[in-house]
């Protein structure tokens, strides 16, 4: 559809899920809201796809799960999702001589948790040790939740809610150190440490806590830091938001790529083209959706290769015609249905970042697997109950390793297909589905088919480096924008995305707190 009327109050540049969440929220309120979206869909990340032909299967191509999205925007928006909690926290196969085994955390944690950690470690030390750490991480994200929906508090007033120790252990040091402390066994330290590299290319002593961020963003949703799946596909999450901004009155134009955004004295011009005709807009305010490097770029602030970000992970997708049993004797459906950890003890994960570091694909290849269908059959289509899906993330895999050799994603590909098949009783390979072309269901991505696809620069999955989800104590917190976190240096434009503070995973804050800045300005 072409725009209704050639000025808004608000212009948003992306269709993601944080620029849904904020068209949703205006136009709520009686705002007029457009929002430009390149692609032909809305969605961004967070869309489900058939990627496997003469398959209805329906896969969260990108985004995956739900940790971060607040129940409260849910009701605020009035949405029709429904997030299903695993059976399963996570299952970690382990070797130990001519032991073998698997540690498995359930939801709730009970006796087998307990009698697991014993099996591996040949005591109950561990396991209290487990039980002290995450439950002041618990309290410090029960402290950090309620805030992410307000104004930004200052660093000094989170500090004062949680524990010295724990503040310590996830926001002063690197987060290894804490780690290395607090538990003795190599596999239970690389269960806690997966957190902290998710899509985060940082060894666990980094001293820029990268880390460290990234593993409180994967541990304060909603105060449990649950990772939920959404019933329906990541598709239905993204489908719902659409929805809601539509009914609400904002309009959405797709196939509209953005070229310029031109600041004035009351608001901006934003230019996009329609495939036909270069066409161009008004706003009071707009919302950019879009990656801070890609914003600056549509500002005409130059493109600066020392700034672009760079992820780090490998996605491979599989369509299965069943489960493949595990060589530790566990029950495919109970190993499966939470997070699957594989290569990742904590020395491997640290070996791993220092082979990438240097340039060479990790051997073994650190990651970990998520069978969504185990919980959610309907993404199945006519398949519910035969066949099931398996996603697999993988670990210190930088965008470098790819631009320098064009066959690293290959090699990349094949290690993390043989870090499966080490767990297993029989190969993966005798588990796919094929397509109606007789190949193999499998579909790998790598950083640069996230920035092809999605204009991600470096394939960044957050848009760069995560923040603190707190102001610094010396931070101006005058305008709304800066209140909100949502700044950038022209008061007519203002960050909805993973680019703003807050704004990492899926989670719709960045898009709520742009929204909140925009109705606190106009």
């Amino acid at each position: 559809m072409n725009p209704g009327k050639s000025s808004y109050d608000v212009v948003v540049v992306g269709g993601g899920h944080n620029a849904l969440v904020s068209a949703a929220y205006l136009a709520r309120a009686g705002l007029s809201v457009l929002v430009l979206e390149r692609l032909g869909h809305t969605g961004g990340a967070a869309v489900s796809v058939e990627p496997f032909s003469g398959h209805a299967a329906r896969l969260s191509r990108y985004s995956y799960l739900v940790s971060l999205m607040p129940e409260q925007l849910m009701a605020d928006l009035d949405l029709d999702v429904r997030l299903a909690s695993r059976t399963t926290a996570s299952y970690t196969p382990w070797t130990r001589g001519e032991r073998s085994g698997g540690l498995l955390v359930e939801r709730p944690e009970g006796e087998a948790t307990r009698a697991s950690f014993r099996d591996l470690t040949g005591g109950d030390e561990e396991y209290a040790a487990w039980e002290a750490f995450y439950g002041e991480v618990g309290r410090l994200a029960e402290a950090v939740a309620p805030t992410l929906m307000r104004p930004l508090p200052l660093e000094r007033d989170v500090r004062a809610l949680v524990d010295e120790r724990i503040w310590a252990d996830i926001v002063e040091e690197p987060l290894g150190r804490a780690i290395t402390r607090r538990f003795a066994d190599d596999t239970v330290r690389g269960v806690v440490a997966t957190d902290a590299l998710i899509g985060t290319f940082a060894s666990m002593d980094d001293p820029s806590l990268a880390q460290n961020r990234c593993f409180l963003y994967h541990l304060i949703g909603n105060g449990t830091g649950e990772w939920r799946v959404p019933i329906g596909g990541m598709g239905a999450v993204t489908d719902a938001l659409a929805r809601a901004a539509v009914d609400a009155g904002a309009e959405v134009v797709t196939g509209a790529g953005v070229s310029a955004i031109r600041p004035g004295p009351d608001g901006a011009e934003v230019v996009w083209h329609d495939g036909e005709q270069e066409r161009s807009v008004t706003g009071r305010r707009v919302l950019s959706g879009v990656a801070p490097w890609v914003l600056r770029i549509l500002l005409g602030e130059g493109e600066d290769a020392e700034t672009k970000p760079a992820g780090s992970q490998l996605k491979i997708n599989f369509l299965l015609d069943r489960l493949p049993a595990l060589r530790s004797g566990a029950d495919p459906a109970v190993a499966f249905a939470g997070t699957l950890h594989l290569a990742e003890d904590y020395s491997t994960i640290e070996q791993a970042h220092a082979a990438a570091a240097g340039g060479a694909v990790p051997d073994p290849m650190p990651g970990e697997v998520y069978c969504h269908s185990l919980t959610d059959p309907s993404i199945l289509g006519d398949r519910a109950g035969s066949a099931h899906t398996l996603t697999y993330f993988g670990l210190h895999t930088p965008a470098g390793l790819f631009d320098a050799d064009p066959g690293a994603k290959d090699v990349a590909v094949q290690r993390a297909l043989a870090s499966i098949d080490a767990v297993l009783a029989e190969p993966l390979a005798g588990c796919l589905a094929t397509d109606a072309d007789g190949r193999p269901c499998i579909e790998a991505k790598v950083p640069q088919d996230v920035e092809r696809d999605l204009a991600m620069p470096g394939g960044h999955i957050f848009h760069g480096d995560l923040d603190w989800p707190w102001a610094p104590n010396r931070s101006r917190l005058d305008t709304p924008a800066q209140q909100w976190g949502v700044q950038t240096g022209h008061d007519a434009v203002l960050l909805c995305g993973s680019g703003a503070r807050r704004g990492g995973a899926v989670s719709g804050l960045g898009g709520h707190n742009a929204a909140q800045a925009v109705l606190a300005e106009l």
